[in-house]
C-alpha cells in the first residue's frame, strides 16, 4: 500500500510539473497575489476529479468514442492559441497595468473562469490525469485508492508551492519590464503548447 501511496505521488509530480498552460496562470496570479487560493482550489480539485475518474476506469471511454479525443484536442489548441494572443498583446501594451498591487485588481469571476477554462478545456489535462494516470494505477490493484491518494496529494503539494512560492517573485515582477517578459514567456508557451498539440 505504501508503495503504492508513493508511486501515485511521484508519478502524478512528474506529470504536473511540466510546464503547461494551467501552470503558467497558476504562476501569474501567484505573482500578482490574486485569487491565489481559488486558483489552486479549482487546479487541485479539478484534478482529484479527473484522476478518480481515470482510477475508476473512465480512461476506456476515450478508446470507445475515438472522436471524442479528436475534438478536445482541437478545441484545446484554437483555446491555447487565442490566450497565448492575448498575453502577446497584453506585453505589446507594456507592464504598467500588471503590477501585482496595482488599483485594478482583476475580477475573481474572470479569473476563475480563465483558470477553468486552462484546466478543463486542455486536451493535455484529460490525457495526463484521466488516461496516464488511469492506466498506471491499473498496475498497484488492489491498492488503487492509495495510489489515487498519493496522486491528489501531488498536485495539491505542487498547486501550493506554485501559487503562494510565486510571491518570492514579488520584488523582481515589481518592475512592468519584468511583467513583460513574463506575458512574452507565457504567450510563447501557449503557442508552444499549440504546436504540440497540432504536430506531434
Amino acid at each position: 500500500m505504501i508503495e503504492a501511496l508513493i508511486a501515485g505521488y511521484l508519478v502524478s509530480l512528474s506529470l504536473i510539473a511540466a510546464i503547461g498552460a494551467q501552470n503558467a496562470f497558476v504562476l501569474r496570479q501567484g505573482i500578482r497575489r490574486e485569487h491565489v487560493g481559488w486558483v489552486l482550489l479549482i487546479c487541485a480539485g479539478s484534478d482529484a476529479v479527473l484522476m478518480t475518474a481515470g482510477i475508476a476506469g473512465f480512461g476506456a471511454v476515450s478508446e470507445q468514442v475515438p472522436w471524442l479525443a479528436d475534438t478536445a484536442l482541437w478545441a484545446g489548441v484554437a483555446f491555447l492559441l487565442v490566450y497565448g494572443a492575448l498575453r502577446f498583446r497584453a506585453a505589446w501594451q507594456g507592464g504598467a497595468a500588471l503590477v501585482p498591487a496595482g488599483n485594478a485588481p482583476v475580477a475573481r469571476g474572470r479569473v476563475l473562469a480563465i483558470c477553468l477554462l486552462l484546466t478543463w478545456a486542455n486536451p493535455h489535462v484529460y490525457l495526463d490525469t484521466v488516461v496516464l494516470i488511469g492506466a498506471i494505477s491499473a498496475q498497484y490493484a488492489p491498492y488503487g485508492l492509495a495510489f489515487g491518494i498519493g496522486a491528489i496529494s501531488a498536485s495539491v503539494s505542487f498547486f501550493t508551492a506554485l501559487g503562494f512560492g510565486a510571491r518570492l517573485l514579488a520584488p523582481v515582477m515589481a518592475r512592468p519590464g519584468a511583467w513583460v517578459v513574463l506575458e512574452v514567456l507565457v504567450g510563447a508557451t501557449m503557442w508552444a503548447i499549440a504546436a504540440a498539440l497540432a504536430f506531434g
